[in-house]
């Protein structure tokens, strides 16, 4: 009969002879398993000083894999853009537009940030520039740290409400003239306007885009003016004397309550003919837009009415009644 110290030291062989036996199955074991579990458990061993690995990292049955296991992420599909200049160019195919007469429109949608626009070159701005002017006004008045007069206030409300040429022509002295506009204008990020010659306003020259720039300087959160100075001129806008119930207001659905206006007209002496243009924040179904309309070569004041209203629908038009 063996010894007890003789069987323990065979007992103890017979382990050292297993050892690298069970070793080796180990190691055989995780190469074969080496699939896209494996490469998931290698990279949370990587990242285990990290913190929690995301359940992202071990691949779900229904996600797509590459070859090697790493996880393909899902792609939504996009929304097709649309094209608003052309469905905009669409809607003023059905315009009438006399011969010899000239039309550009702009369209901006707050809530989406989306614009539209149809029509290039400059016109006069007439009595629209009113806004600009007093815009200016209010903000070289910020500038230096101080409210409008009461003298100024007058004038304002006359130049707006009632589009008063004597209290324009008084506050565009105010403000320095062409100089005063163009170097707020710049700071209001207008590219295209450039203020008249001497006393005349209504000759400065702009675009329906840089109109509309204007308007978001009026109506937009990101301003130069003030959140005092955007109300006060907002309000102006919206109690426009009655015979002057004209213009893009023709798109807004919600009369008397939805829009806010300023509008110009001139009959230019050398031609006999009407610069008619009209801008301003209209409410359709609900949905804000700002809208700038321009025109210039009308036979009459009618019908350039007629057409600067006609281009507000159609600008409205391109976005549909629903604001989608």
């Amino acid at each position: 009969m063996e010894s007890d110290r003789t069987q323990h030291r065979r007992a103890r062989a017979r382990s050292s002879r297993l050892r690298p036996l069970l070793y080796t199955a180990l190691a055989s074991a995780v190469i074969v398993g080496g699939t896209a579990a494996g490469t998931a458990y290698v990279k949370a061993q990587a990242h285990a000083d990290d913190g929690p690995v995301p359940s992202s990292a071990t691949p779900s049955a229904s996600a797509p894999a590459s070859e090697e296991g790493s996880v393909e992420p899902a792609v939504e599909p996009s929304a097709p853009s649309v094209d608003r200049d052309a469905l905009l160019a669409g809607a003023m195919a059905s315009v009438t537009v006399e011969d010899g007469a000239d039309v550009a429109v702009s369209v901006f949608d707050p809530d989406s940030g989306d614009s539209a626009g149809y029509g290039e070159g400059s016109f006069d701005t007439a009595s629209i520039v009113k806004v600009d002017i007093l815009a200016t006004l209010l903000l070289q008045a910020q500038d230096a740290d101080r409210h409008l007069t009461a003298q100024e206030r007058t004038y304002a409300t006359a130049m707006i409400e009632n589009s008063d040429n004597d209290s324009a022509t008084a506050l565009w002295t105010a403000i320095g003239e062409a100089d005063g506009l163009d170097a707020a204008n710049k700071r209001f990020g207008l590219t295209g306007t450039a203020g008249g010659d001497g006393a005349l306003w209504g000759l400065t020259q702009t675009t329906a885009a840089d109109q509309l720039t204007l308007l978001r300087q009026v109506f937009g959160d990101d301003s130069k003016l003030s959140a005092a100075s955007r109300t006060y001129l907002q309000g102006l806008m919206s109690r426009i004397a009655e015979d002057q119930h004209w213009g893009v207001s023709a798109a807004a659905t919600d009369p008397g309550t939805g829009w806010a206006l300023k509008n110009g007209w001139l009959a230019r002496s050398s031609t006999g003919l009407w610069d008619i243009n009209s801008i301003g924040r209209v409410t359709v179904d609900g949905h804000d837009y700002l809208v700038a309309a321009l025109s210039h070569g009308n036979t009459t004041k009618a019908k350039g009415i007629s057409l600067v209203e006609s281009a507000a629908e159609a600008a409205v038009s391109a976005f549909g009644t629903s604001g989608d």
